[in-house]
């Protein structure tokens, strides 16, 4: 009896293991499940190391990535597939944010009940994106061979529409042997973060508004120069008396130094942390690039800051959701990829300074870069012009929205921000409202 007993327990105990051990086996598998099946040894999936099966699609329906057995095949449009590049991807998967390496266990149809089988109930070996093709092929060509990137995504839903960088390849080409360019697999949208020049006034605008008692009435007097600990801050022009819309609009870098030494860096600090600046976006599992800086107390550094300068370092995804929340009031929806995910409001700013920035990014457009450059379009800009290395060619940046819409341009050595990436934004936010 008592060997029956003793026997009865072993099993008892030998079962327990078992589904204890079924139990840890079926979490792993929900939770890993998709790495296993996308292991790039799985010959189900994958021909010659390459994915053999899944469609990527865009917003319009139009394929941008057709998997099979004999490899990856792109859109038949050469400008579509380097506009898309960054977000699609290359053959041999050498850019770890795009769709075709981040979400490759979506494009082959994984689920946790069938596994890689997805057509045993459906064909869900697709995945839709939220970019538009047209858009980034306007965004490349607009582009015109110079490095660069393009963004536009919209505030109000959250939907990424262009994510462009050059330089680009053609993933179509037979690339093998050609030496890549430095930047050629970053998706410059997403993972960098540069020398913003005068568009970050935008940010040290929202903190003068919301901690410097009386700026509707505060006033400056731009000679040109503007000392400060015995060095100078200088501007492109002496531009006179000028209050907190005109110190915008003419972009002064004294009056925008003075203010930041009024606010001081700690109030700096709090405030491109609020923006969003200092983190980084979820971007359906992608993480952007965080932006950086440096507000010395210092005040010759901290002026230079305040202009977008000395250490500035802003991701460009991050400051285009800041000029989104601007457009919204304050509030803007975190960017996402893929179709039909959804996206969560961020409040940034308060209803109060949105309106006003909101008010003064128009003025810039009707008083300075001319509203007849952007036909049909409710333009809100700011231009920027960031000085890099002594002896390069300035970044030409460009942010704003219209309508739905907010974007950002940035042309490497390009000089002038308005001059030279305004002319991109608008020929991209054209094709946008054609559609």
């Amino acid at each position: 009896m008592k060997k029956l007993e003793g026997r009865a327990l072993m099993c008892i105990a030998l079962a327990a293991v078992l589904i204890i051990g079924l139990c840890v086996f079926i979490a792993k598998l929900a939770i890993h499940g998709d790495d296993w099946a996308s292991f790039y040894a799985n010959a189900h999936v994958y021909s010659q190391g390459r994915l053999a099966v899944g469609t990527v699609y865009d917003r319009n329906g139009n394929v941008l990535l057709e998997n099979d057995e004999e490899g990856p095949h792109y859109n038949e449009d050469e400008g579509i597939r380097r506009g898309t590049f960054h977000v699609v991807g290359d053959k041999n998967m050498n850019i770890s944010t795009a769709v075709n390496y981040a979400f490759r266990s979506d494009i082959i149809g994984y689920n946790f009940i069938t596994g890689t089988n997805g057509s045993i109930f459906l064909d869900n070996r697709t995945l839709n994106l939220t970019i538009d093709g047209d858009v980034s092929k306007t965004a490349y060509e607009a582009l015109n061979g110079r490095n660069g990137l393009v963004g536009v995504y919209n505030w109000r839903t959250g939907e990424i529409i262009c994510m462009t960088s050059n330089p680009s390849l053609d993933p179509e080409a037979d690339n093998q042997g050609v030496e890549a360019e430095s930047g050629t697999y970053l998706n410059k949208v997403l993972s960098s973060a540069d020398t913003p020049g005068s568009i970050f006034k935008l940010v040290t605008t929202k903190a003068a508004l919301e901690n410097i008692q009386g700026i509707d009435d505060w006033s400056f007097r731009c000679t040109g120069s503007y000392t400060i600990d015995g060095e100078r801050i200088t501007c492109s022009s002496a531009h006179g008396t000028v209050n907190i819309y005109s110190a915008l609009a003419n972009s002064c870098n004294c009056a925008y130094a003075s203010l930041a030494v009024e606010l001081g860096s700690d109030i700096m600090n709090q405030t491109v942390e609020q923006l969003g600046l200092t983190s980084s976006y979820d971007i359906n599992g992608i993480k952007s690039k965080t932006g950086s800086f440096n507000f010395d107390t210092y005040d010759y550094n901290l002026g230079w800051a305040g202009v977008g300068q000395f250490e500035d370092q802003v991701n460009p995804l991050s400051m285009m959701v800041y000029v989104g929340a601007i457009a919204g009031g304050g509030t803007a929806a975190e960017p996402y990829l893929l179709e039909g995910t959804g996206s969560e409001q961020v409040e940034l700013l308060s209803s109060d300074t949105a309106a006003q920035l909101k008010e003064m990014m128009r003025n810039n457009v009707i008083s300075n870069y001319g509203d007849g450059n952007y036909p049909g379009l409710e333009l809100h800009a700011k231009s920027g012009t960031a000085e890099g290395a002594k002896g390069t060619v300035p970044d030409a940046w460009f942010c704003g929205f219209s309508g739905d819409y907010a974007f950002i341009v940035c042309i490497e050595n390009g000089g002038y921000g308005s001059s030279v990436a305004g002319p991109v934004a608008n020929k991209v936010l054209q094709t946008l409202i054609s559609d």
